[in-house]
């Protein structure tokens, strides 16, 4: 027996919530200089229904850099603004609702 969303009372296998999700997005990705003039990209404006944890896990090992997230923002170490921007785009987020600063 498959396992059924919560949202939407689907089974697994044919749920579209996720994906609905990513084009609901209004993604804000930005650099910002932290201690002893290092450089952070900032990833702002995602919301509950995509999964941080593993979208943070998946953007370090494609950029191969640290990063942490919480509270639904996503900070990857030095500076990789166009590098994200390409890879949300291959995981099915929408080139017009990412803004870059």
């Amino acid at each position: 027996m498959s396992e059924i969303c919560e949202k939407c009372g689907l089974p697994k296998e044919i749920c579209m919530c996720g994906e609905l999700a990513k084009g609901k997005q209004k993604i804000l990705i930005k650099t910002v200089e932290r201690r002893f003039g290092k450089k952070m990209t900032v990833i702002q404006g995602l919301t509950k229904d995509v999964d941080i944890k593993e979208l943070t896990k998946k953007l370090k090992q494609k950029l191969a850099c640290g990063g942490t997230h919480k509270d639904g923002v996503i900070e990857l170490q030095g500076n990789h603004v166009e590098k994200v921007k390409e890879e949300l785009m291959k995981l099915g987020f929408q080139e017009d609702t990412i803004e870059t600063k």
